[in-house]
């Protein structure tokens, strides 16, 4: 499931994602057929586009694309960065970058995935500075369901997340995502009346959060935060551990574009002492 955080401040863009990535194979015993689920801890979700500084993209959602041979978001990476360079596009509005890149994903989805697919979605998103402009745009591509791009918080700043999300939405919106939908089947409430209930509930228990008034350090540590804290109930509970392994995050500004704050690094044998 992992987890990504975008969020949209005043000084800049943080990007924030676990590393933990979960494949489930088949396996036959017998006359059943068990579904045996395997964690890496070390994949890249924090994606870093070379010669566009300008704008960082994170994924959550499913994993890898392909069933036989399953490859993550990032591994493909490099296909994307020549296909770029072979065209010279030089640098790309947030929107039009979204557009190719979405673009290039799906061809990759449609040529390794099975038709008729009803499983999760990948998910991206994607922020960065347009030339000239004083902050930033966040877009969200979901593929396959709705690969088209679309702004989110636009016109405002404000955090979106994704993926295994119910102890950020707790925290930042005051109650569990699933809360709305279990009071509709238990008061038998109309789709409107639940529509209405969610609203009512975000504006009397979301956390008073001042996001236009965030220096980009509150931005990067709310968002290390939101993450670490999902890291950590999931040592207790019963249930899919579906987020783990390090947190990479970055920031993006009008003035120096893409830095990486923290980031996993390829390492030797761990000495045991």
């Amino acid at each position: 499931m992992s987890l990504g955080i975008a969020f949209k401040g005043p000084e800049g863009i943080v990007l924030a994602a676990d590393s933990r990535v979960t494949l489930t194979a088949e396996m036959q015993r017998g006359e059943e057929k068990m579904m045996l689920p395997s964690t890496f801890d070390n994949a890249t979700k924090l994606l870093q586009i070379a010669e566009h500084d300008h704008v960082g993209v994170v994924t959550y959602g499913v994993g890898a694309i392909g069933q036989q041979e399953p490859r993550t978001a990032h591994s493909f990476l490099p296909e994307f960065e020549d296909a770029l360079s072979k065209e010279k596009v030089g640098r790309l509005s947030i929107e039009d970058f979204a557009v190719r890149f979405c673009n290039f994903f799906v061809e990759q989805w449609r040529a390794k995935m099975p038709e008729g697919y009803s499983g999760p979605d990948m998910v991206f998103l994607i922020g960065g500075f347009d030339e000239d402009a004083p902050y930033g745009r966040v877009y969200k591509v979901t593929i396959p369901s709705n690969p088209t791009p679309e702004e989110q918080n636009a016109g405002q700043f404000g955090v979106i997340w994704g993926g295994q999300l119910e102890y950020t939405t707790r925290l930042v919106k005051g109650f569990d995502p699933k809360l709305p939908s279990i009071v509709q089947g238990f008061l038998g409430l109309t789709d409107e009346q639940r529509v209405a209930l969610q609203e009512h509930l975000e504006g009397a228990l979301s956390s008073r959060i001042p996001y236009p008034f965030l220096p980009l350090q509150d931005c990067v540590d709310l968002s290390i935060f939101l993450i670490r804290t999902t890291m950590e109930i999931q040592n207790w509970i019963v249930g899919v551990r579906g987020v783990g392994g390090a947190i990479d995050v970055a920031t993006i500004t009008r003035t120096e574009g893409f830095k990486p704050v923290q980031r996993k690094t390829i390492v030797g044998q761990k000495r045991v002492v």
